[in-house]
């Protein structure tokens, strides 16, 4: 069953009548799933380089004030999309062999977002390790979904104005430890340079127009897809304390890269690679394991719209 036939999962069937996990996947498939190559984690990846770069010449080779504001909002997408390498390295589970994993998780994906990777390994495993109790490091950043629409209008100002990015970035640079610094500031002389040799190097504005003013709101639709519009976050059960949103092409390209949206299915099987994620999930939707439970939503404005409170 493809997405673009994907069914309605949002708990009109009973949730007695759920299937388990041990029931919708065998240990060989599994096996299969989790499977990582090089070859498919550097795709992935140059793929995210490619479209960062595609970005910037788009803004540099036709520069005009529709070009300019499109590539700052592509350039947060990709920024997005190597915050999700950063990630996956974490899991060590972008590529097969270790160091790679360790090399693309510290000097790009955590370099390009300013994320130490041991720093963000520790912490995004005790996410996984306590999601669905309070000891859960990320509750803080969803407790309050479902909110009113004037209180998510307000949280995506502060973002779209500039005002999380710069507290956060006073936050990041107000006491440095400047050997976690390296690997950032290593990825910006980099993009200097290129952008530098290409002719442009005003253009790592663009970079930081996209840091400042879209790359938050893009993380705030994350974290909101991922667990801020589930069932319940206190709740062991993944099905409850997680959620998928099936992406168009355009959310791919824009808010869900490198198949992040599929977080229900990273949460039940965190070693399976994201370019396997799809395929795990079709798998478990045609085995029937989403139905009687409100954890899958097609489209990003409808799971906006889990977001806020019904008065």
């Amino acid at each position: 069953m493809s997405d673009t036939h994907h069914p309605d999962h949002d708990g009109t069937v009973q949730a007695d009548t759920a299937r388990r996990l041990s029931e919708c996947v065998t240990r060989d498939e599994l096996r299969q799933l989790s499977r990582t190559t090089n070859w498919q984690g550097a795709l992935m990846l140059a793929s995210n380089l490619a479209g960062l770069a595609a970005a910037f010449a788009l803004a540099i080779v036709w520069t005009n004030p529709l070009t300019l504001p499109l590539a700052v909002i592509l350039i947060g997408g990709r920024q997005l999309a190597l915050s999700i390498v950063l990630h996956d390295c974490a899991h060590h589970s972008l590529f097969r062999t270790p160091w790679l994993n360790e090399f693309a998780g510290r000097w790009i994906g955590g370099a390009a977002v300013d994320v130490p990777l041991q720093l963000y390994r520790d912490y995004h495993l005790d996410h996984h390790r306590h999601a669905g109790t309070d000891k859960d490091p990320d509750q803080g950043l969803v407790k309050a979904y479902p909110v009113t629409s004037d209180s998510l209008r307000r949280k995506f100002i502060r973002d779209l104005t500039g005002q999380t990015a710069i507290r956060d970035l006073v936050m990041a640079w107000k006491s440095p430890d400047w050997r976690q610094k390296t690997p950032f500031l290593v990825f910006q002389l980099v993009l200097l340079a290129a952008l530098t040799a290409a002719g442009a190097p005003w253009a790592i504005a663009l970079w930081w127009a996209a840091r400042i003013f879209v790359y938050p709101a893009i993380m705030r639709l994350r974290n909101i897809g991922e667990h801020g519009v589930a069932a319940d976050r206190y709740d062991t059960e993944p099905r409850r304390n997680t959620h998928t949103t099936i992406a168009s092409w355009p959310e791919r390209l824009l808010v869900a890269p490198n198949n992040v949206n599929y977080h229900l299915e990273h949460h039940i099987f965190a070693a399976v690679p994201p370019y396997n994620l799809p395929r795990l999930h079709r798998l478990l939707a045609s085995r029937g394991y989403y139905d009687g439970h409100a954890c899958v939503t097609r489209g990003y404005p409808a799971m906006l719209g889990k977001a806020v409170r019904v008065a």
